[in-house]
């Protein structure tokens, strides 16, 4: 394992939020869109960063931290939605802080956007939201980057329009990313061809490796999933060619307090993260 980390790293990643935001940008190198589905505390939210950062520095993988600082859409009313958009987001803003990492956080109504981008570099339009014009425009007044993700019920060619509606507020910082279309009433099932029709639309594109494998609308008021199916999704979205990838990952994802049942133990992030590269390193 550390041979092969030796023989990938030809050059060390510049600890700059700038450059870093640029590799994403340009999709030249795979890159890595991870953390907690939510922001939970303090504790989870740095030792997370921390870590991820540690280990993507090693494998030089541009790398961009993720957690939700609200979570809107919950199956059950009573579910974990947040500690408090201010803490949350000071939170966000820390991590950024202290290891000088870029952000992405989800937004869900318009009014979020300009409160986000104070503490983030990403602003992401949940799967449920793309179409959702006000949304789109009010993230792209900011200026930020905005990752849009498919919806779920959507085809890949529906994507095109959502990008537009960012474009036209003069922000061409667009990510696309897939993350499964809904298959009956409670599974997912990921359309390889949608990362080949997205890349078709000029801009980077991410797989989803977690939320694609959600089982919702299970009847238990819980969301499902199938983690044990992470390894070979990724293996086949760095096969097809994707840019980059977004896995949510848990230090113990049997306790947390949101879409637990499909993120990535922490501790399992290394081991695929040098398998995907070396398909990467042979495309």
């Amino acid at each position: 394992m550390s041979t092969f980390v030796n023989e990938i790293k030809t050059t060390p990643i510049l600890n700059s939020i700038e450059s870093t935001l640029s590799k994403v940008l340009t999709g030249n190198n795979l890159f890595l869109l991870a953390g907690p589905c939510a922001v939970e505390n303090e504790k989870i939210t740095m030792e997370t960063a921390e870590f991820l950062i540690k280990l993507t520095d090693k494998l030089n993988i541009p790398f961009v931290y993720k957690s939700s600082f609200r979570k809107a859409n919950r199956t059950n009313a009573s579910s974990f939605s947040g500690i408090g958009d201010e803490k949350a987001l000071q939170l966000l803003g820390k991590v950024r802080s202290t290891f000088n990492v870029p952000i992405v956080t989800d937004i869900h109504e318009s009014s979020h956007a300009a409160l986000a981008a104070e503490f983030v570099d990403v602003l992401q339009i949940p799967a449920f939201l793309f179409r959702q014009t006000d949304l789109l425009q009010a993230a792209a007044k900011t200026g930020k980057i905005i990752n849009i993700k498919k919806g779920q019920f959507a085809a890949a060619e529906a994507m095109r329009y959502a990008a537009q509606k960012v474009k036209d507020m003069d922000n061409n910082q667009i990510l696309l990313t897939e993350r499964g279309n809904m298959f009956g009433y409670g599974d997912m099932v990921v359309d390889y061809r949608n990362l080949i029709w997205l890349k078709e639309m000029g801009h980077p594109v991410i797989m989803d490796c977690t939320h694609s494998l959600q089982q919702p609308n299970n009847g238990s008021g819980v969301t499902g999933g199938l983690p044990q199916l992470i390894e070979p999704l990724t293996k086949a979205a760095v096969a097809v060619g994707v840019d980059g990838l977004f896995i949510e990952t848990h230090p113990d994802p049997s306790t947390a307090l949101s879409d637990g049942a499909n993120m990535l133990s922490l501790d399992k992030m290394e081991g695929l993260l040098i398998k995907l590269l070396k398909i990467n390193a042979v495309l």
